[in-house]
């Protein structure tokens, strides 16, 4: 094989890479369906409209779980068995007080979550009724966890969990000592519905790729927690709140969008990933959000998001997805900013879970290729010889990238060269008449 034809082979192949993975179908899944085109999400068939206006956190885990929605013993069992589930090893309770004060709340959830690992005597039975009986396990314990990072964050003791309390208002009970309203735990039921499960994201994905090599379930959580963590997955209601505090009234949001656009920076909880029209969660948490404002007495936030939400949209023609809202409506449940992330997590945990089963049902090690860029083989040169022969290594890669930027440019038989020297012609031409371009016949003047 000539250098040429392998230089030819390298640029075809660049071309083949599909960065961040985006249009890749990387599994067939009957857990979810995201339709970005019509604005719809379906959980196991169901819309999550329906599941938004006449469900429970519990029964959607279930569905996601089992498959399809209980009959009242199937979910009198179930919240048997999350309730069962709700107190933490006095282990991990223990680890969590060590941690340093100051830490990001998702660094606690993550290591927490793989400390209780090593405390769970199923964690290394790989049988699928050991599977599903972990499920329940960090699904239930996810919620302890998280109240107990905050409070002790705060110098406050946790708060032991109350079996008479869905999972939605034991959740807030833990989080803020007191028993929540309803308007309150229905807001929390909703986020936790909501954000429960969303195709195959970056977390659900990482979570299936470590489940594939056959790890353990705690594994695959923690490594799906861990991806959730970074910022360009997990945090996007974090920076609303932070842009809501920023504003400060309705009368600056019509300068502040000015100022962004003007800046051309981003607008946070505006456009998704996916949804190319309304992200049919969003309008759930709105209304929630304004009945909120009005029970706590404050509709400040809840205005500014509503005239912010409008002139964004006039602006740059993206509606607000799913975290636009729940900003404001954690922070009138009394959940602080930082503490976002880590009540995502607390309602993805089921959908991660969903999907380990999934790939565990039918397991193939996920093992993509990759597109090598870098230098051809080479001789090993000993140290001596290495720092003047550098130079030769440095042209001689030179070469090879001029060569394949010579093969893209050649279009149509016309190489660059030629172009320069047509364009040089032309130059002359344009001299000897003075500095004067003729009309061309073929071009409208």
């Amino acid at each position: 094989m000539t250098v040429d034809s392998i230089q030819d082979k390298t640029c075809s192949a660049e071309k083949m890479v599909t960065k961040g993975l985006k249009g890749v179908v990387a599994a067939d899944t009957t857990i979810s369906d995201v339709d970005g085109d019509l604005g719809k999400l379906i959980y196991r068939g169901y819309s999550i409209d329906d599941l938004a206006n006449f469900s429970t956190f519990e029964e959607t885990a279930y569905l996601l779980l089992k498959g399809e929605l209980p009959d009242q013993k199937q979910r009198a069992d179930f919240n048997t068995l999350l309730v069962h589930h709700r107190e933490i090893e006095p282990q991990v309770l223990h680890f969590l007080r060590t941690l340093p004060r100051g830490i990001p709340p998702m660094t606690a959830l993550r290591s927490a979550v793989s400390v209780s690992g090593a405390y769970d005597p199923l964690a290394e039975d790989e049988s699928p009724a050991a599977n599903f009986q972990k499920t329940i396990r960090l699904t239930s314990e996810m919620t302890t966890i998280v109240a107990a990072i905050r409070r002790l964050s705060v110098g406050l003791e946790p708060v032991s969990p109350r079996a008479d309390l869905s999972h939605a208002g034991n959740f807030l009970y833990m989080l803020n000592g007191v028993a929540p309203s309803s308007d309150a735990e229905k807001a929390m039921d909703l986020i936790l519905i909501l954000h429960a499960e969303h195709g195959l994201n970056a977390s659900t994905f990482a979570a299936r790729v470590i489940a594939a090599t056959l790890s353990d379930m705690y594994s695959s959580v923690t490594g799906a927690i861990s991806a959730l963590k970074g910022p360009l997955h997990g945090g996007a209601n974090t920076e609303v709140l932070k842009t809501l505090m920023q504003v400060g009234t309705v009368e600056n949001v019509i300068p502040w969008v000015e100022g962004v656009r003007a800046k051309k920076g981003k607008f946070m909880g505006f456009g998704h990933a996916v949804y190319k029209v309304e992200d049919p969660r969003a309008a759930h948490l709105k209304e929630l959000s304004r009945r909120l404002g009005i029970e706590t007495s404050n509709t400040k936030w809840y205005d500014i998001s509503i005239a912010m939400e409008q002139a964004v949209l006039a602006s740059i023609h993206k509606h607000c997805n799913v975290d636009f809202y729940s900003a404001s409506l954690q922070h009138y449940m009394g959940i602080p900013g930082d503490l976002f992330t880590c009540v995502f997590a607390a309602s993805r945990i089921v959908g991660w879970c969903a999907h380990v089963l999934e790939q565990l049902h039918d397991n193939k090690i996920i093992r993509p290729s990759s597109n090598y860029v870098g230098p051809a083989e080479r001789k090993y040169l000993p140290i001596a010889r290495r720092v003047w022969f550098g130079w030769l290594l440095r042209a001689k890669s030179f070469v090879l990238r001029t060569r394949c930027v010579c093969h893209n440019l050649t279009k149509g038989g016309v190489t660059e060269a030629e172009r320069l020297q047509d364009s040089s012609a032309g130059d002359d031409r344009i001299a000897k008449r003075g500095g004067v371009t003729e009309p061309n016949s073929s071009v409208m003047q």
